[in-house]
């Protein structure tokens, strides 16, 4: 069974509702529920998928234990019977809690991109640049960068975030925190990217939060997850093509097969573009952890 909210299963006040995530207070910590919902084009969709929140809690968790000796995080611990009688179905909320230190965000998303594909490549082809980083001429989409790059974007909670070079990002937060949180997000996505190419995966791009926590910078929110990356099977890495990435892809190709305007939020989707996207999760959870 999907799970679209956990607002009637949590007596705590909900903060904030995301197109997936749901925040709610706990007093000294958060309290963040993965929902199955899912998003597509800035829509939240219908039906949700079901075992997405479930990947999607674990895989970060996962992730957040494996990266914790090099990089403090959020996570307090992921037990709902800790819980106690805050939640009432904690059968249906176990795979999908995740309790956490309360941190300041920092507005920034902090993006590094080993491929040249996506949002990367459009830049590139008008301009040449990413994010105000100069590239070689000639590289082809989806090639391999010889150096991973960082490129941020200021986080706007309405509409969508703003690329911006590292000047920006250092008139925003300062030099010393930029240069960190560039030197953090370069190292950890060299890390996974290190342990998915063990496992015949291409981590080619994706995308970290940092709080602030007494004075110190923490990792928050997900981590290495189909839905803070760009995940590609070894076997379908080409050139110059749209590689079918190991996430929602059977929704984005549903939709663009319709006759959907993108002004509103389109029909149900069909139970096998459910079932085909639930078998994208799970694969991409088993190819990781196993």
């Amino acid at each position: 069974m999907a799970l679209s909210t956990a607002a009637d299963l949590v007596k705590a006040p909900l903060l904030y509702k995301g197109k997936v995530r749901e925040l709610y207070d706990l007093g000294e910590h958060f309290l963040i529920v993965v929902t199955d919902r899912i998003s597509a084009f800035d829509y939240v969709l219908d039906p949700a998928v079901p075992e997405k929140g479930n990947v999607l809690n674990q895989l970060s968790s996962f992730w957040f234990e494996l990266t914790g000796s090099m990089m403090e995080n959020h996570v307090v611990h992921t037990d709902v019977n800790q819980l106690g009688d805050l939640v009432t179905e904690p059968e249906l909320l176990k795979n999908r809690i995740m309790v956490t230190r309360k941190a300041e965000r920092i507005d920034i998303e902090c993006v590094v991109r080993g491929y040249i594909t996506g949002g990367g490549w459009r830049q590139y082809e008008t301009t040449g640049e990413v994010n105000g980083i100069k590239l070689p001429e000639g590289l082809r989409k989806n090639a391999k960068l010889e150096v991973p790059i960082f490129t941020p974007a200021a986080k706007n909670d309405v509409g969508h975030d703003e690329d911006i070079p590292m000047e920006r990002m250092k008139e925003l937060v300062g030099d010393a925190l930029a240069i960190e949180l560039q030197e953090k997000s370069l190292r950890l996505y060299e890390f996974a990217r290190d342990y998915c190419n063990q496992r015949g995966i291409i981590l080619a791009d994706c995308k970290f939060e940092f709080g602030i926590v007494d004075g110190k910078v923490i990792l928050i929110d997900e981590i290495f997850t189909p839905d803070a990356s760009r995940f590609w099977a070894k076997e379908n890495y080409a050139l110059d093509i749209e590689i079918d990435s190991m996430d929602k892809e059977p929704v984005r190709t549903y939709l663009a097969g319709t006759d959907w305007d993108k002004n509103s939020k389109p029909a149900p989707l069909p139970q096998e573009v459910v079932e085909a996207t639930t078998a994208r999760y799970v694969d991409i959870y088993k190819r990781l952890t196993k």
